[in-house]
């Protein structure tokens, strides 16, 4: 089995992962999603996200951006990390079950959108 969390507002993929409302929590068998949840987001403090997340048994966590440091603590977790994901957050969980979606890799220091990080 394989647990997706998606960083989400209002079931839309949020673009600041530390300071998402929630993350909805997928459980997928074989490609498909077979259960979700939603788990409201504890709070940002730096470090503390991936290591909650972790405690949930998460194997791929998705949001629209992140700071390296929280992608640092998710590898170190053996966590893959999405990032440059934007739209329904379910619908996200389904493309990347389906091979659809890949990260773009961008990391922003100042949070803003994947398009506009320029030389970041």
């Amino acid at each position: 089995m394989l647990k997706i969390a998606v960083a989400s507002d209002n079931g839309m993929v949020t673009q600041h992962f530390g300071h998402c409302q929630s993350f909805m929590v997928f459980d997928a068998d074989n490609g498909q999603i077979t259960k979700s949840e939603v788990v409201a987001s504890p709070g940002h403090k730096p470090g503390f996200l991936p290591n909650f997340l972790n405690d949930l048994g998460v194997n791929v966590i998705i949001s629209g951006g992140m700071g390296s440091g929280a992608i640092d603590i998710f590898n170190e977790k053996g966590i893959e990390v999405i990032i440059g994901a934007s739209g329904e957050a379910k619908g996200v969980a389904e493309a990347y079950l389906a091979g659809e979606l890949a990260s773009t890799g961008s990391v922003c220091k100042e949070h803003q959108q994947h398009d506009s990080c320029g030389g970041h």
